[in-house]
């Protein structure tokens, strides 16, 4: 079976774990590396690019010419709404779904000084960091997570936000210390830390693959797009939601946010769910949230982005 894949870094670190979780199961796999919009544009925003699901789109239109049996996607980066001929027919177990700050000497959040420069790709890591500490310099940082470290080796930024998971996933954990940070601040964005796989419906690969699914992971991260499901706007917004499993199973934290583009605006909810019937409370609580001025302020900051971005 053929696996179709970014090219970073990254993504062959995350195609190498489902090849390798394949072939544990008996299943013969080699992959095959697209190259997206996302990876050719990388002198524009991030969210500037083609809009929600840039990287995934292409990737499942060269599994529907049947190029490709399977495809391999940080999950965070899959539009909400998928197509009926591509399911999702595994989410790994998740890693680390947490923010980290690395900064160019070791300092940590707290003590940065007034000014420090703060690099990210993500809108809703520069609005919450806004929040957070308005009196920081946050300005755009494209690249695989290569070309990011190297940017604030290089003296570019004083500290760079990433996600802990690439850190894990690229073996980097111990040699690169970063400051994990809070959620109940730093909220994360929907399924970051966990890898989806795709594939045709109704295919020796679906089949396949299938045996892959974490249940946990799998009800966790569809709680979290439930919960952002009626904002709009995906991962081109300032938007988070994060679930969990409680000790013992029996309950969910579930919390979700929308944000302005500057971080003085946030309209939130945190609530523990019973897991029996946790799916149709979180779809209540995502209504919720929107009613209560979500929706507003996810389609102001799509307004404001598409402004910025009017001249690409």
């Amino acid at each position: 079976m053929i696996i179709g894949t970014r090219g970073s870094a990254l993504a062959l670190a995350q195609t190498d774990t489902v090849e390798r979780l394949l072939k544990e199961q008996g299943v013969d796999a080699a992959r095959q590396v697209i190259k997206t919009i996302g990876d050719r544009f990388t002198d524009r925003p991030l969210h500037a690019v083609s809009g929600v699901g840039a990287f995934v789109r292409e990737l499942d239109e060269v599994m529907l010419a049947g190029d490709i049996d399977i495809a391999v996607h940080s999950m965070k980066d899959m539009p909400t709404v998928r197509p009926v001929e591509i399911p999702t027919a595994a989410v790994l177990a998740r890693d680390s779904p947490f923010d980290v700050l690395i900064t160019y000497d070791g300092t940590e959040l707290d003590e940065l000084p007034t000014g420090a420069i703060i690099g990210t790709s993500s809108l809703r890591r520069a609005a919450q960091m806004r929040r957070y500490r308005p009196d920081l310099v946050i300005q755009e940082l494209r690249g695989n997570i290569n070309t990011r470290l190297r940017k604030l080796r290089d003296g570019h930024y004083d500290g760079i936000l990433l996600a802990r998971a690439g850190l894990e996933r690229m073996g980097w954990v111990d040699e690169i210390k970063g400051e994990i940070l809070n959620p109940d601040f730093f909220c994360p964005s929907p399924n970051q830390g966990t890898i989806a796989v795709s594939v045709r419906a109704g295919t020796e690969a679906e089949k396949a693959v299938s045996a892959l699914d974490h249940v946990q992971t799998r009800i966790e991260t569809e709680l979290e797009r439930l919960l952002i499901m009626e904002l709009g706007g995906g991962c081109t917004t300032p938007v988070a939601s994060y679930a969990t499993f409680l000790e013992g199973g029996a309950n969910i934290r579930v919390r979700a946010e929308v944000l302005s583009l500057d971080g003085t605006e946030t309209i939130k909810v945190d609530e523990v769910l019973p897991a029996l019937g946790c799916l149709e409370k979180a779809r209540e609580l995502g209504q919720k949230l929107a009613d209560m001025g979500g929706r507003e302020l996810a389609e102001a900051a799509l307004r404001a982005i598409s402004e910025e971005n009017c001249d690409f």
